[in-house]
C-alpha cells in the first residue's frame, strides 16, 4: 500500500516552505521550514514542517538546530516518518554546519590568540558527549604541522597521559604544542586534574625540548586558556 507522503491538504500554499521561500526569500523560513525543505516529505497525517518540528525537539541536550548535532541515526529513526535516508540527510546537515563554522574560523586562526583557536575547534568539540583531547603540533616558526585527537574520555574525564602526547609530537617532529580539550558540562573552568596534567606535560616537555604554549578548554560558547590566565609555568 503506497504511503501518502504529501503535505497536509489544508495547509495554505503560501505557508509551504518552497512557496514561502520563493515569494519572501530563504531568510523568511523558520528553522522547521528550513529543515522541511531538506527532508522534503512528511508522513501520513503529518506535514514535512510538523515532522521537522518533531526532529528539532528530539535532542535532550539542545532544542532547535543545535540539537541536530547531538542526535544519532537510531534516535532519528525512532520518529515515524524518518527512515534511513532522512536520518542520513539530517546528520549531514549537522556535519555541514560544523565544517562551515570551522572553515570560517580557520581564516582568523592565530596561534598567539587563544580565542581564535577556541573558535576554530569549538564546533568540533562543543557537541561531544565525552571529553576529547586534541594536540596541535607546531614547528619552530609556530606553523601548524598537524593536529591529532589523542584520547576520548568519559563524560567528565579525558583519559590521556604525557607519553601519548609526546609520541605524537615526536612523530610530527613538533617543537611546540597546544593542547585543546572540551568539557561536555559546558563549563570551561579547569579541574584540578586538568591543572595537574598540564603541569606534568609541561615539565616533561621541557626535558624533551617540546614546549607547551597553551592548554585551551572549550565549553559551551566559552573557553579557558591556561596561557591567558597565567597558569603555565615560566
Amino acid at each position: 500500500m503506497r504511503q501518502n507522503n504529501t503535505v497536509i491538504p489544508d495547509e495554505k500554499a503560501e505557508d509551504r516552505p518552497y512557496e514561502k521561500c520563493q515569494k519572501y526569500g530563504v531568510s523568511s523560513l523558520t528553522d522547521a521550514e528550513l529543515l522541511a525543505v531538506i527532508i522534503r516529505t512528511g508522513t501520513k497525517g503529518v506535514s514535512s514542517v510538523n515532522l521537522a518540528g518533531k526532529i528539532l525537539g528530539l535532542s535532550k541536550k539542545d532544542n532547535g538546530l543545535l540539537g541536530i548535532c547531538h542526535l544519532t541515526g537510531p534516535e532519528l529513526m525512532q520518529l515515524s516518518g524518518v527512515g534511513r535516508v532522512k536520518a542520513i540527510q539530517i546528520l549531514c546537515i549537522g556535519e555541514l554546519s560544523k565544517r562551515i563554522a570551522t572553515y570560517q574560523a580557520r581564516r582568523g586562526l592565530c596561534f598567539t590568540e587563544p580565542g581564535s583557536i577556541a573558535d576554530y575547534y569549538k564546533e568540533q568539540l562543543r557537541h561531544k558527549e565525552q571529553e576529547v583531547m586534541i594536540c596541535m603540533m607546531l614547528d619552530t616558526k609556530n606553523h601548524l604541522i598537524g593536529d591529532e585527537m589523542i584520547s576520548k574520555g568519559t563524560v567528565n574525564a579525558s583519559l590521556v597521559s604525557p607519553r601519548e602526547l609526546f609520541l605524537s609530537a615526536l612523530r610530527f617532529h613538533a617543537v611546540n604544542l597546544i593542547l585543546v580539550h572540551n568539557h561536555p558540562s559546558g563549563d570551561a573552568a579547569p579541574s584540578q586534574a586538568d591543572i595537574d596534567l598540564t603541569r606534568r606535560v609541561q615539565q616533561a616537555g621541557e626535558l624533551l625540548g617540546v614546549h607547551i604554549l597553551d592548554h585551551i578548554i572549550i565549553g559551551d560558547c566559552q573557553y579557558f586558556s591556561f596561557q591567558e590566565e597565567g597558569i603555565l609555568l615560566n
